[in-house]
């Protein structure tokens, strides 16, 4: 990797880090981590958002940084699996205009970090990653916070919350049928938590 790189990710690395220590709360936690010693890979790791579907869960991100660094931009993923209409829901990858024509040198990693944040908080539906996310956010907003906060808890280990009761019933029900707990709830979550249409689509081998 350019050395011009090197030193600005050791940089922003502190920059993050460094705001930590002087109660500054306006990164809701976000953190990062070195994955090796060349400053190429990194762990990145974001609270999700006070008053949305996300919130408190601790969501995961890879950052790969690229040796023309900061010239273009670091390509970044979920690794905590998330329902979100700009994020794939499969694979991590995010739709986000700064990871992709919008990035300008003069952006950091802590731009990226906020940038996600402000995604996770305000939803681009018509602008998808996950087609099958922002058709239920488009045409039905309530299943589509209840399953983003079932997500929330079962995978970024956020605590349970009062609105996503019934999903724990119903998934426990599609379960005690031998399905695994991955299969039954992209097959109750795709489709809306309607019991009688994701059995059909478990059974119809279609996951």
């Amino acid at each position: 990797m350019a050395n011009l790189a090197v030193t600005r990710i050791q940089r922003e690395f502190k920059e993050v880090m460094g705001a930590k220590g002087q109660g500054n709360e306006e990164e809701f936690k976000v953190k990062l981590e070195f994955n090796n010693e060349t400053c190429t890979s990194l762990k990145g790791e974001i609270d999700g958002p006070p008053d949305t579907p996300y919130e408190g869960g601790v969501y995961k991100l890879d950052i790969e940084i690229p040796d023309t660094y900061p010239f273009t931009p670091p390509k970044v993923k979920f690794v905590t699996k998330i329902w979100h209409p700009n994020i794939s829901s499969v694979t991590g990858a995010i739709c986000l205009d700064i990871l992709k024509d919008q990035w300008a040198a003069a952006m950091t990693l802590r731009t990226v970090l906020l940038s996600l944040q402000a995604l996770m908080a305000t939803p681009e539906p018509n602008d998808p990653q996950d087609a099958v996310v922002a058709n239920q956010y488009n045409s039905d907003i309530n299943a589509y916070r209840k399953t983003a906060m079932h997500w929330a808890r079962v995978y970024a280990g956020a605590p349970p919350r009062t609105e996503e009761d019934e999903c724990t019933r119903k998934k426990s029900q599609l379960m005690d049928m031998g399905f695994s707990e991955n299969q039954v709830l992209v097959a109750l979550s795709t489709c809306g938590w309607d019991v009688e249409r994701s059995i059909e689509m478990l059974f119809g081998g279609n996951i």
